[in-house]
This record gives C-alpha cells, sequence and structure tokens, in this order.
C-alpha cells in the first residue's frame, strides 16, 4: 500500500517556484522594463547590442567591447519606462 504524503501550507505556495513567480509579477519596473524592450526603437537597439556580442565573441583577440550598445539599449529601454511607469505611480 502507498501512502501519499499531503502537506497543508494554509495558502501559502508548494514550493519556491511559485513563491519566485508571484514576486516577479509584484514588480511593477520588472514588468515595464519587458514590455518597453518590445518596443521597436529596443528592438534595434537590442538587436545591434546582440549583432556586436556576436562579433566580439567571434574573434579571439580585440580590444572592441560593446559598452556603446548596451548603452544605448539600457538608455532607450529606461526612457521608455520612465514615462510609463511614473505614470502609475500614486
Amino acid at each position: 500500500m502507498v501512502l501519499d504524503e499531503k502537506v497543508i501550507t494554509n495558502g501559502e505556495p508548494d514550493n519556491e517556484e511559485e513563491e519566485e513567480e508571484e514576486e516577479e509579477d509584484l514588480d511593477p519596473l520588472e514588468t515595464m522594463r519587458e514590455k518597453c524592450a518590445e518596443i521597436e526603437h529596443c528592438v534595434h537597439t537590442q538587436a545591434r547590442l546582440e549583432q556586436c556580442e556576436t562579433r566580439v565573441n567571434a574573434r579571439s583577440s580585440t580590444t572592441e567591447d560593446c559598452t556603446e550598445e548596451l548603452f544605448d539599449f539600457l538608455h532607450a529601454r529606461d526612457h521608455c519606462v520612465a514615462h510609463k511607469l511614473f505614470h502609475s505611480v500614486k
């Protein structure tokens, strides 16, 4: 005979993964960043960043880094977030 072990959690998540998912859903900054990363300008700057990373990683010896492309992407995304996030702040 096999007995199933059941745990009563008083409405708390069963495991850590569910708890982490709930925490992620509650952070409006992360939610806005994800939405803003999907707009056309951010997609374009992210593509330029990925192209740079591919180019740099393909070379065995280079002094090039992708700092400019990274800053361009972060600036575009954060500019979008700033306009959307502060309208929802009470």
